[in-house]
């Protein structure tokens, strides 16, 4: 199998390149990334030299380049995407660039290049706030609330006209929060433990009741692989852990396993429009077999080991701007 992965150098789809790389050899990947600034080479550094990997430095909305590049592929997973909400309520143009209208130029484009598998990974989001005690499923109305994932819920719609106009199926995952390895350092967990690290507090939005599914990012990227190898084509699948816990509660937990007190915790203004809970029905992909390995405890061991020893990759990319950030 040919597989053309765009955004392959971010967070998600770099640790789905190298998790296809060591556990599939069968399989050959293009990874297609235009290197943003959570774009990073040294992602995929121990794999750059795998005879099975090619890297081709390019954007989604270059229609063109996507032309040439595509023909000969099996599959696109199409991870590519300006992901952060704090982002897009700065400034929402690049989302609607990015993640609706170079989305449509990349459905146009491997449809015209003939690629049979289309898989493109949405967000948790794009169902907005669910009210407690019921969890959204893959049939249900799209009512986002932040320009990030109202520009998602975008793509997903233009993937299903994609279909119905085209009759080129692309099948979708809606994911929950995910974190893990290489998570760039404006996101909440990653943003958490490097500032302990630097002996920073932590800035907590509003009181920290808002809920999120933490979703651990190698059974993540065992969910797209399956989805894409065994999912029905232009189906939905949704994508979460269960482990649902306020982000109060998940700053208690990193505080802890860092040795630091709640003294470190810094409440500050909330974000607009703050959802205040996620969660998804995950009977559609649990019924292909898929669960999480990983239990949210050692997950989060595993993610606070890794930036301990990892601080050559964190700290060049990180900068005061985005220190009092969350995600």
């Amino acid at each position: 199998m040919r597989l053309f992965v765009t955004g392959g150098a971010g967070f998600i789809g770099s640790n789905f390149v190298r998790w296809v790389l060591h556990t599939h050899p069968d399989v050959r990947v293009t990874n297609y990334d235009k290197l943003t600034y959570a774009g990073n080479p040294a992602n995929l550094k121990d794999v750059a030299d795998d005879p099975r990997y090619r890297f081709v430095r390019g954007d989604i909305a270059d229609g063109d380049l996507l032309r040439r590049e595509l023909p000969g592929h099996d599959a696109v997973v199409n991870f590519a995407a300006e992901s952060h909400v704090d982002r897009s309520i700065s400034g929402a143009q690049p989302f609607l660039t990015t993640n609706v209208v170079a989305a449509g130029t990349l459905f146009d484009a491997a449809r015209d290049a003939e690629v049979p598998q289309f898989l493109h990974i949405s967000t948790d989001e794009v169902y907005g706030s669910i009210a407690p005690g019921r969890s959204a499923r893959e049939d249900d109305p799209l009512l986002p609330n932040s320009p990030y994932s109202a520009s998602k819920a975008g793509a997903d719609l233009l993937a299903r006209a994609s279909a119905v106009t085209h009759g080129y199926p692309i099948t979708i995952t809606r994911t929950s929060n995910t974190f893990g390895p290489y998570h760039y350092p404006e996101k909440v967990i990653p943003l958490f433990i490097t500032n302990l690290l630097e002996g920073r507090p932590v800035p907590l939005y509003g009181d920290g009741t808002n809920v999120r599914d933490w979703l651990y990012v190698l059974d993540n990227v065992r969910a797209q692989w399956l989805v894409l190898t065994e999912g029905e084509p232009g189906a939905i699948y949704n994508v979460g852990a269960g482990n649902e816990m306020s982000n109060l509660d998940l700053a208690h937990r990193i505080l802890d396993r860092m040795g630091a007190g709640d003294d470190m915790i810094t409440y500050v203004a909330d974000r607009p429009g703050h959802d205040l809970r996620y969660s998804v029905d995950t009977t559609r992909i649990t019924g292909l077999g898929w669960a999480p390995r990983y239990p949210f405890d050692e997950a989060l061991d595993r993610t606070i080991d890794w930036y301990r020893a990892h601080d050559r990759w964190w700290r060049p990319l990180k900068a005061d701007a985005f220190a009092s950030r969350t995600a």
